[in-house]
């Protein structure tokens, strides 16, 4: 299966954990602009952005989402675009007809299928979407956004899972499920809000335990679910771009590091 090629916050010994961090999308860049030429600053360790005009790519060019696209390509990142799986309940033709207007309006590199179901009824639907997409241009980067483990049959027909989105409170308690182990760590993502500034080592540390390459941490929080956490950058972007653009360490699994009794499942 395809892995992640960016180097911006690679490995160079080859014996640690890359992390990098996947954006899953700001506010429009109209509303938004600072932030999003933010992430454009060179040696800025991104993986990928989520480009997500109006719940997909809007009905018509937005030249405003175009600039920015095209900014963030300039500069090596890779642009997603979004496309809502409603947990499985969308249909195949208006799902690709959305991912056609991504590729000609804004020539993104990949697809963040958003509300992806995760058990194993559905699996077949997805890997038949996942198939078509990749016929849809050049080796599309595909990311599956189930916000908690799947079935494991996912892993073998995307690039990317985001295996948890939520907050932090439930994030430092959460567990892993065992057959992650069987992949390496830049094939999973965490979305974790409400991080407060003091925690963000902790946070980075459950990462890279629970083996997730690509994260996504904020102090923003979801208002008891009334607002998007993710429109805005964090408090303490700069701090998170240095944590994480030269944190590279030894990789293992809490089984690993205290012993095969006190697996997480």
């Amino acid at each position: 299966m395809p892995h992640l090629t960016s180097t911006a916050a690679s490995d160079a010994t080859g014996t640690g954990v890359r992390t990098a961090l996947g954006v899953p999308g700001y506010a429009h860049p109209l509303v938004a602009p600072a932030q999003w030429a933010e992430l454009a600053r060179p040696g800025t360790p991104l993986d990928w952005v989520v480009l997500n005009v109006a719940a997909g790519p809007g009905t018509r060019p937005d030249p405003h989402c175009l600039e920015a696209a095209g900014r963030l390509r300039n500069a090596g990142v890779r642009v997603l675009g979004h496309l809502d799986l409603t947990h499985g309940a969308r249909a195949r033709g208006d799902l690709l007809a959305d991912a056609q207007r991504h590729l000609d309006w804004y020539r993104v590199d990949g697809f963040f299928l958003d509300r992806c179901p995760a058990g194993r009824e559905a699996l077949p639907e997805v890997r038949h979407a996942l198939k078509l997409l990749r016929a849809t241009g050049d080796a599309p980067h595909l990311v599956l956004g189930h916000d908690s483990h799947p079935c494991p049959g996912y892993a073998e027909n995307a690039d990317q899972l985001v295996t948890f989105r939520g907050p932090w409170s439930r994030y430092r308690f959460s567990q892993v499920a065992e057959w992650t182990a069987d992949y390496p760590p830049d094939r999973f993502c965490h979305f974790v809000h409400g991080v407060p500034r003091g925690h963000l080592a902790e946070a980075l540390r459950i990462a890279r335990w629970q083996g997730a390459g690509t994260i996504y941490f904020t102090d923003r929080t979801d208002g008891g679910r009334r607002v998007d956490p993710w429109e805005t950058m964090p408090g303490y972007w700069d701090e998170i771009v240095s944590r994480v653009g030269t944190g590279v360490s030894e990789w293992k699994r809490p089984w690993q590091c205290y012993g095969e009794n006190n697996r997480t499942v």
